[in-house]
């Protein structure tokens, strides 16, 4: 088989490979206990002016 050939025999291969997976136990989700802060920090405004200086420097 040349590079980049993919013939039905090789996709009935890779669909085999596929179907075999098993899913782990580590595969579920886990529940999150916790809390999340964040800090809003500069303005809007701020930002941008931070943005355009930025640009300048370019």
């Amino acid at each position: 088989m040349s590079m980049g050939a993919y013939d039905e025999a090789e996709h009935e291969r890779r669909e085999r490979m596929t179907s075999q997976v098993e899913p782990g136990t580590d595969d579920d989700r886990k529940t999150y206990r916790g809390t999340v802060e964040y800090d809003s920090g500069d303005s809007t405004d701020a930002l941008l002016e931070q943005f355009k200086q930025m640009k300048a420097d370019d």
